[in-house]
């Protein structure tokens, strides 16, 4: 059985408690007590009193405390307090953005709270905002310093020498060296008549890689419906020609053709020599040059600072780089060519690009025109070129989108008709002698001003670049692309390299094999 009680209260106090039995709560109305209802104790009575005095005064503290004054106020109607501290607040932080401070920054926000909890009462929000400006601007200005700093170290990485391509180099020439195997002929004597046959398709790569050209052959062959077709030049140094040449006699590709040829192995006319040199000398005065001004620059753009360790890079110094502008003399019997480089890797069949009409034009290239703004580091004439110089502003237009080296159709007859070297040498020769700031460092500013008005443009799905950038995105179309290239510092055959580039790069390759394994290459 249920018992309810009722105090019965009065402006003096309480008068009576009453027990019910009643389910409904009823009691007898009156002093009497009846059967339904027994009189209280009075030690019930004070006990009941104490718990009510109780109540009343934790009510009264509560309401008073400043923790719960602005929800009681808000539930009472009264939001002006709020209100208040909403607009000294925003004034305190709108003259903290638009005033100097000359207080120490703060070093945490554990700081910022003992700082600001131990002020005077009679300080106002204005010290508080002048703290909170302090100790962002120390953490703006740390997290620019470190993006800084991790942009150096990232591009420093990109331009080292894995220990793993430093060992096979060295394996390979000493495989070389007492392994008659690695020093036969390449290619055999029967398949020489090939290296200046027009009705072959020949794909010419100029590097010192050695695991990077074995990738690039390897892709081209897997995907190609006739191998036998094919026949690969590669050109390298002379540091690199043993070891290079006893990789490809040592792991002949099935059906194609390769040659490897050292640079000291070409014979060229004095007036050959005599141009290289004068090529190679103006590029390294303008790597300088701009080495020079790089030191009054303060990089407070980051794009900026990418920009820069991006052109001067040391491979912009590569004779090999440089040597792609004397194509026709390096293969003076052959007439078209398809020019690869060798951080690229072949998903389709290539075999069409020898029959395609570039209409008169000497190069076939892909178009960077699908690129967003950032995207890549250069898409535009303006991001290679000085428009700022009367010369360059009067040659081309900067919003002009750049084409890609890296997968290109040579038409090496109509090279020679116009004769591009020429000019290309024009151009130097201009740039130094208007103090070596019509572009920045590297071949490829002047091949743009060179073959301006003879490239064919070709369709993008033949050539997707940019692979080597951090901030790529991978979309499906750029994937399925006939040639990949990992443009870009972040190259496959580095640590550097996402793990989702490195897997398009490594399913070419055969880490199984014994030179690979031996010097701890694993992908």
């Amino acid at each position: 059985m249920h018992k309810l009680m009722k105090l019965y209260i009065s402006s003096t106090g309480i008068k009576r408690v009453l027990v019910s039995n009643s389910p409904t709560g009823k009691a007898v109305a009156g002093g009497g007590g009846g059967r339904s209802s027994r009189r209280i104790t009075s030690r019930t009575v004070a006990f009941g009193i104490i718990l009510l005095v109780l109540f009343l005064r934790i009510a009264i503290l509560l309401l008073q405390s400043s923790t719960l004054d602005c929800l009681g106020r808000r539930f009472l109607g009264g939001g002006d307090s709020s209100l208040r501290l909403k607009d000294e607040l925003t004034r305190a932080l709108l003259e903290a953005k638009e005033g100097g401070f000359n207080e120490v920054p703060i070093e945490s926000f554990n700081q910022l709270v003992k700082e600001t909890t131990s002020k005077r009462q009679d300080q106002d929000l204005k010290a508080f905002a002048f703290g909170v400006k302090a100790m962002l601007s120390r953490m703006e200005h740390e997290v620019q310093s470190a993006r800084q700093r991790e942009s150096v170290y990232w591009h420093l990485a990109s331009h080292s020498v894995p220990k793993t391509l430093h060992c096979l180099c060295l394996k390979l020439a000493e495989e070389y060296a007492v392994n008659a195997l690695a020093r036969c002929h390449l290619p055999s004597p029967e398949y020489v008549s090939r290296l200046s046959n027009p009705s072959f398709h020949h794909v010419v790569l100029l590097t010192d890689n050695v695991l990077a050209a074995s990738v690039v052959i390897s892709s081209t062959v897997q995907n190609v419906e006739n191998p036998e077709k094919f026949v690969f030049h590669i050109v390298t140094d002379k540091k690199t020609y043993s070891a290079m040449h006893a990789w490809f006699a040592i792991h002949p590709i099935k059906s194609a053709v390769v040659e490897v040829k050292g640079l000291h192995q070409y014979d060229w006319s004095e007036e050959i020599n005599d141009g290289v040199q004068d090529m190679v000398t103006i590029h390294r005065l303008i790597w300088n040059h701009h080495c020079d001004n790089l030191k009054q620059d303060d990089f407070q753009e980051r794009r900026r600072l990418r920009r820069c360790l991006e052109v001067l890079n040391p491979n912009n110094l590569s004779l090999l780089n440089q040597l792609r502008m004397y194509l026709p003399e390096l293969f003076p019997d052959l007439n078209k060519i398809v020019l690869l480089d060798d951080d690229v890797v072949v998903q389709h069949d290539l075999s069409s690009l020898w029959e395609l009409d570039l209409n008169e034009k000497v190069v076939g290239a892909v178009f960077d025109s699908w690129c967003e703004e950032n995207c890549c580091l250069g898409t535009r004439y303006k991001d290679y070129l000085n428009f700022s110089h009367p010369i360059i502003s009067s040659a081309c237009n900067e919003s002009d989108f750049a084409w890609i080296y890296g997968m290109n159709v040579f038409d090496l007859e109509a090279w020679r008709r116009v004769n591009i070297t020429r000019n290309y040498h024009k151009w130097l020769t201009l740039n130094l002698n208007s103090g070596l700031e019509l572009w920045q460092p590297g071949v490829f500013p002047p091949a743009l001003l060179t073959f301006k008005g003879y490239v064919h443009p070709m369709d993008p799905s033949w050539h997707a670049a940019g692979l080597g950038h951090r901030h790529r995105e991978y979309r499906r179309e750029i994937l399925t692309a006939a040639v990949l290239h990992f443009s870009g510092p972040a190259k496959p055959w580095l640590d550097i390299a996402s793990r989702e580039v490195r897997s398009l790069w490594n399913r070419n390759l055969n880490i199984s094999n014994k030179f690979i394994r031996k010097c701890g290459y694993v992908g």
